[in-house]
């Protein structure tokens, strides 16, 4: 399956933090040398520009821009629910680490949240593409005029959500209408109950999405996101914590598939019972290390979620283990197994043009998995900041110093092909926006997690990982 295609095209209750220093109630400043600081907000900085360039005078930001000309880069004709996601929580991070004012941020905020609201919407949830430049769904792909079915995708909608509860609480006065959006939110839209007769069937996890065109709830996809260690899992804990999925929904996800399915490697693990819920903690073994794999091995898969759900820090020995083993695979593949010098490895850009999965196949589930070709896609390596940040540095330091794959204008570019020295001409809305959110994580610890440390996130997600028992 197409992971780019799927994910794009296929009341708040906390206290009130102060709007001139957004987000930052749980904040503390990042203990980091002030030369790697200084270059840390430089490239932030140069990041959240692109991010201001993908944005249309709706207040969208758009899918992507060309940035490989002199020029202002024009914004791409389309835009999804995650970029929209990120375009807001880009803001309320240049907000936090003082990049623009609060003033600024207020003003861009409201104006898309105001373009969020005249977007046409089915059950309560956003479609996969509109136009970012007057909000009208597209039925047409702009570039090629091939027809567009407009779909209800849940992992997509779980981004722009994230973003709208970021936005919420950087701005008090946004509370009322992000609230009155996500009433209608309901993610049990997406859910398909456990049923311990027929588990196939009633597998208790969240479907893909809907084609809302046909009666009822619509036509869905005919699979769920079944994998645990995969971005989807945004939209569980989010409905897990609005209370709109049980709670046992998460262990119903997969570890791995179970032992005789087929998958890139038999799992090694044991059958345990949590919370009445018989679940099958398996892992994998890459380089003699155990882990959790994701779908197809890729970098976001497993680290965009604790961007802002802090994982680690709720489970150090299970989501906290398998985050510092991933990316230490991730390293080696790049570094030892494949020998490009390199590493860091995620869906992108092509250099060459167009968009796949780049990924470390030995660490996703899928037999046929993602494969590295010798793409290192730099948000890669700003996801793996908070793991291995010597190495992060420097293989983004090369990056820059090798293959020109960074300028100041609007920072690193998508994709660099090591093999080939072939960068992309491009920066995407969705890997600017892991890359503002792991760059403001770094420099201001906690200042987009606020959110998703308090209500439901507290009580009923907490105990969850806190309770996981991964046998890794």
């Amino acid at each position: 399956m197409n992971r780019r295609s799927f994910l794009t095209a296929a009341a708040t209750t906390a206290a009130a933090v102060t709007t001139a220093t957004p987000l930052t109630a749980q904040a503390a400043p990042a203990s980091r040398p002030d030369s790697e600081r200084r270059l840390l907000r430089e490239w932030f900085t140069a990041t959240h520009r692109s991010m201001e360039a993908m944005t249309t005078e709706l207040g969208l930001a758009a899918d992507k821009i060309d940035v490989s000309g002199s020029g202002t880069p024009v914004p791409s004709a389309q835009t999804s629910p995650t970029n929209i996601g990120c375009g807001l929580w880009s803001t309320v991070a240049a907000a936090g680490l003082g990049v623009i004012s609060g003033t600024t941020m207020r003003h861009r905020l409201d104006r898309a949240l105001s373009a969020v609201e005249r977007l046409e919407r089915a059950h309560g949830f956003w479609f996969n593409w509109y136009d970012a430049h007057d909000g009208s769904l597209l039925t047409a792909w702009p570039e090629t005029g091939d027809p567009i079915r407009p779909f209800l995708s849940s992992v997509d909608n779980a981004w722009l959500v994230t973003g709208l509860r970021i936005a919420a609480y950087a701005d008090p006065a946004l509370r009322p209408r992000v609230g009155a959006l996500l009433a209608d939110a309901d993610w049990s839209y997406y859910y398909t109950p456990y049923d311990p007769a027929d588990p196939v069937a009633g597998p208790g996890q969240l479907r893909g999405g809907f084609w809302p065109d046909k009666p009822g709830k619509g036509e869905p996809t005919g699979h769920h996101y079944g994998a645990l260690n995969t971005e989807p899992r945004m939209a569980s804990y989010l409905g897990i914590a609005d209370g709109s999925l049980p709670t046992d929904h998460y262990w119903h996800l997969l570890r791995t598939l179970l032992p005789g399915a087929g998958q890139e490697q038999q799992p090694q693990g044991e059958y345990v019972d949590i919370d009445g819920v018989r679940v099958w903690e398996g892992h994998y073994t890459y380089r003699g290390r155990d882990l959790v794999p994701t779908w197809g091995g890729s970098m976001f898969e497993a680290l965009m979620v604790p961007l802002f759900v802090p994982e680690a820090e709720w489970s150090p020995h299970s989501w906290g283990t398998t985050h510092q083993r991933y990316v230490r695979s991730q390293i080696e593949h790049g570094l030892k197994e494949a020998g490009y010098g390199y590493w860091g490895f995620s869906p992108a850009s092509v250099p060459d043009g167009g968009y796949r999965e780049y990924g470390v196949d030995a660490i996703g589930m899928q037999e046929d998995g993602y494969n590295s070709l010798g793409v290192v896609t730099p948000h890669a390596n700003f996801l793996a900041l908070p793991q291995a940040p010597t190495e992060a540095l420097a293989n983004l330091r090369g990056l820059a110093r090798a293959f020109d794959a960074y300028d100041d204008r609007y920072g690193f570019r998508d994709s660099v092909d090591v093999t080939t020295g072939r960068v992309s001409d491009f920066v995407l809305a969705l890997d600017q926006g892991m890359i503002t959110a792991a760059l403001a994580q770094q420099l201001q610890p906690g200042l987009l997690q606020v959110p998703f440390r308090t209500g439901g996130f507290t009580s009923r997600v907490r105990p969850l990982l806190r309770k996981e028992q991964f046998s890794i």
